[in-house]
């Protein structure tokens, strides 16, 4: 007997689509790989989401958000999605724990971090290179870190990796960052962070872990090497979509092109949060993309 409703991801966006389906009835089905929470569940402190004035850790608002969809009825499954057929009426999700099957699915698969692509940082993964500052940063005590990006993400593990670093340098191929106003002032403010303006990293060195890295200066192409015991890079997100090329239509980039009301190239099809096209990627556009995917999942099987 098929689902209602499936939902392929657990961050902000599948588990507010659970907790919208579920309370409206609908057997209602998530696979999630790890922990809820997806990317927002990895972030040390987040501050700009409705409702709690002094802030709250990823993992904390994560399972607020997991323990209030499963009150409802919505069931969480850990399992990795492997592919899916959609061309029937009932859409069919192959997966490490199984073959799910549901009438109506919302894929909030989320996105990963962007890889620099130079070399070394594949040899060095998990030996110096990280791309999560809460998951990692306790390693570095007392050691001299890079941060690579401009961000609101890396301005915030750059910050967050002063807990433990002694010493965090932020690389930008810029001379400003793009992090919010208030992220830019803390770093400033902070005595253990300084910057590396209009550079790029060219190679990650070391022998049995990251010893350092070539830096070149975009504007005068002067290369010239510094020591690091570790580097964390922030240069953005890629979707999370290898399962779905040639199911659903995709724009160059491999984000979900999606309708209005969050509705797929295939019927019965929906998506939300960061694994679509859009313009803004936040905690709380990611919840209003899952609550507006669930109410037009049920409005469709309705109309069955």
């Amino acid at each position: 007997m098929p689902h209602d409703l499936l939902i392929i991801g657990g961050g902000p966006a599948g588990l507010t689509a659970a907790l919208y389906g579920a309370r409206g009835g609908l057997d209602t089905v998530v696979l999630e790989m790890g922990a809820p929470g997806g990317q927002a569940g990895l972030t040390d402190r987040i501050e700009n989401y409705p409702g709690f004035p002094e802030g709250i850790t990823g993992l904390e608002l994560a399972m607020k958000f997991a323990e209030q969809a499963q009150r409802f009825g919505a069931r969480l499954e850990t399992a990795t999605v492997q592919g899916v057929d959609f061309t029937g009426s009932v859409k069919k999700v192959l997966s490490s724990s199984g073959t799910f099957e549901a009438r109506a699915v919302i894929i909030a698969s989320g996105a990963h971090p962007r890889p620099l692509g130079v070399p070394g940082e594949e040899e060095f993964r998990g030996r110096g290179v990280s791309y999560c500052a809460t998951c990692d940063g306790a390693f570095f005590r007392d050691k001299k870190v890079a941060v690579i990006g401009g961000g609101d993400s890396a301005v915030e593990e750059a910050l967050f990796l002063t807990r433990f670093a002694s010493q965090v340098t932020i690389i930008h191929r810029r001379d400003t960052l793009r992090a919010a106003k208030i992220l830019q002032e803390r770093a400033r403010d902070n005595p253990k962070i300084s910057f590396a303006w209009n550079t790029v990293v060219t190679r990650i060195k070391g022998g049995e872990k990251v010893e350092g890295l070539e830096l070149k200066d975009v504007g005068s192409g002067a290369v010239r090497e510094e020591a690091f015991d570790g580097v964390f890079i922030f240069i953005g997100l890629e979707p999370n979509t290898s399962f779905l090329q040639g199911v659903v239509t995709l724009d160059a980039q491999g984000y979900i092109v999606t309708r209005e009301d969050l509705a797929t190239s295939v019927p019965g099809v929906f998506a939300a949060g960061d694994v679509r096209v859009k313009e803004f990627r936040q905690v709380s556009t990611a919840v209003g993309d899952g609550a507006v995917a669930a109410m037009a999942a049920e409005r469709y099987l309705a109309s069955l």
